[in-house]
């Protein structure tokens, strides 16, 4: 009798245990986030001490194709281009301030968006805390500089390729991110 009345506790409690798991936007391919699921819109409002590029690849309100997936429905959008700056581009490993796994790699935090970031850009391997809020959880996140590029970025407009949603004022890709229109 007390053996089927703890197999029958030990099953509920497993029941229970099972029924709290959440879903931290995390998968099981190396940690890295679904970015399916963040909106990728933003206001437009950009760092007050963000350079603008005085002579862009692409300049504001022209047109061109994304060649990156950084999430789904971005690879081959038309984009236009709603803003370009001159700063240091990072690739960031951080864990979410929500909780979850690392999201790994990701492109593109600004050096206008690191705390206490002084004239020299960081490396590779350096530990940053962000204050970019492209997605939940990154703001306030500490992070490792997985690779630093002086480059323009851009801030786009498109619509998502696999959803049809409009994507206003996506921050950031880089001008090797982007093809003319043809």
């Amino acid at each position: 009798m007390k053996f089927r009345i703890l197999a029958v506790l030990l099953t509920a409690v497993g029941l229970v245990l099972a029924a709290c798991g959440t879903d931290d936007g995390s998968s099981e391919d190396g940690g890295e986030m679904d970015h399916a699921e963040m909106d990728h819109s933003s206001s437009g409002e950009v760092p007050d001490d963000l350079s603008r590029a005085e002579n862009p690849e692409y300049p504001v309100d022209s047109q061109a194709v994304i060649n990156a997936e950084h999430m789904k429905g971005m690879d081959g959008a038309e984009a236009t281009v709603t803003g370009a700056f001159d700063t240091t581009a990072y690739s960031v490993t951080y864990t979410p301030t929500t909780g979850g796994e690392p999201v790994e790699d990701h492109k593109w935090v600004i050096h206008e968006e690191i705390e206490d970031a002084a004239d020299a850009p960081f490396e590779a391997g350096d530990e940053v805390v962000l204050e970019a809020a492209h997605m939940e959880g990154m703001e306030g996140a500490g992070a490792t500089v997985d690779s630093a590029e002086d480059t323009t970025v851009y801030m786009v407009s498109y619509t998502d390729t696999e959803s049809g949603d409009k994507v206003e004022n996506h921050k950031w890709v880089t001008e090797e991110e982007l093809t003319p229109v043809e």
